[in-house]
């Protein structure tokens, strides 16, 4: 919207020729970086304020570690803040003619809205019990579906809906109709990864910032010809633009972390957790880098793999596999301090987003 404006004041008067900087992805994403962190620093003290007037605090589960009975009250649905502030950067600094960034932020949007029931249903029963799985994950499916339809139905080019494979040059696999089932699994499936690592302060939000602004580099790559070309990756024409919402969610997840870093001040709750995570798989599909986003989210993978073994385990076998899932409840329970549990996982996930950002050369 912005871009638009400045472009055209450059293209009509001479002597304001330097707003053609604007044309520049890489500046307008670091505009948006700046825009959306400078949004959260601005409105989060105001909102937590309310939130803590209106005593929106965060319903604590009963059979959850003891350590977390002291958490109880913190404001909740903090994540608005977080989709507030990717949509108005996005919207400022984005080319709004571009369909991918529309699908990005109407899913993010959608789940937002999913996430937000879920919260709202759970404080006002004062529980930890909000929308039935069932209802939520249909919303959810609704929404996958219909972000995977349209990436499938308005791609261009066979590479848009191909598997691309990592470390081989040239290697994909078309996928045809069968991509709207695996669009639809990543989206939903890294949705709710999010959300089930969004469990200690601050642990799934840097992570989350630091796998997008690595699919950020794939998306400029990718919608460069150039680029694309010379790095052995597809060229999908309009990814490029991708980066600036990339830029505009890492700009978030830092501001928000300086208010939900520990000890928090504000949860971010399924609106923030389920949006942002299902941002995740959409920009994942556009870039089409499938398989190296699982690599670089492992730390939600992981998460995510550790409640389905533990339900199996317990199922089958009649015991737990851990002491408690997701995992970092597991090493809560084994006596490690939060702090602790929330910088290893994120030094785990720097390293994973590098091994990721290598695949790029090695090929």
């Amino acid at each position: 919207m912005l871009v638009f404006f400045l472009n055209h004041l450059a293209a009509e008067y001479e002597w304001l020729s330097a707003l053609n900087v604007f044309r520049y992805l890489t500046f307008r994403g670091i505009c948006g970086v700046l825009t959306s962190m400078l949004v959260c620093l601005w409105l989060g003290p105001p909102m937590i304020r309310k939130f803590n007037a209106r005593q929106l605090g965060q319903p604590v589960r009963d059979d959850g570690p003891p350590t977390h009975h002291i958490k109880s009250g913190t404001p909740t649905m903090g994540g608005a803040l977080i989709l507030v502030s990717v949509v108005l950067s996005t919207l400022l600094w984005a080319d709004l003619a571009n369909r991918f960034i529309w699908v990005i932020l109407l899913t993010c949007i959608g789940f937002g809205f999913v996430g937000w029931l879920d919260d709202f249903l759970k404080l006002r029963s004062n529980t930890a019990r909000g929308i039935g799985a069932w209802a939520k994950y249909a919303l959810q499916s609704a929404f996958g579906i219909l972000a995977a339809a349209f990436l499938y139905y308005s791609a261009v080019t066979p590479a848009e809906t191909a598997l691309l494979v990592p470390f081989f040059k040239g290697v994909s696999v078309p996928l045809g109709v069968f991509y709207i089932v695996i669009a639809y699994l990543l989206i939903v499936g890294s949705s709710n990864a999010v959300n089930l690592t969004d469990g200690l302060d601050g642990l799934a939000i840097l992570p989350a910032a630091l796998v997008t602004g690595a699919l950020g580099i794939f998306a400029y790559a990718g919608g460069h010809a150039v680029f694309s070309t010379y790095l052995g990756i597809p060229h999908i024409p309009g990814a490029g633009e991708v980066l600036v919402f990339c830029a505009a969610l890492v700009g978030a997840g830092l501001g928000f972390l300086w208010f939900n870093t520990y000890p928090a001040q504000v949860f971010m709750g399924d609106i923030g957790a389920l949006s942002v995570g299902a941002a995740l798989g959409v920009v994942a599909l556009i870039v089409r880098q499938e398989i190296v986003f699982l690599l670089m989210a492992g730390v939600f993978v992981v998460e995510t793999a550790s409640v389905i073994l533990q339900v199996a385990s317990f199922k089958i076998l009649g015991r737990r596999m851990f002491r408690m899932a997701p995992l970092h409840h597991h090493f809560e329970l084994k006596g490690w301090p939060e702090p602790k549990i929330i910088v290893r996982f994120w030094i785990v996930t720097l390293v994973l987003v590098l091994a990721g950002l290598a695949t790029l050369k090695v090929r």
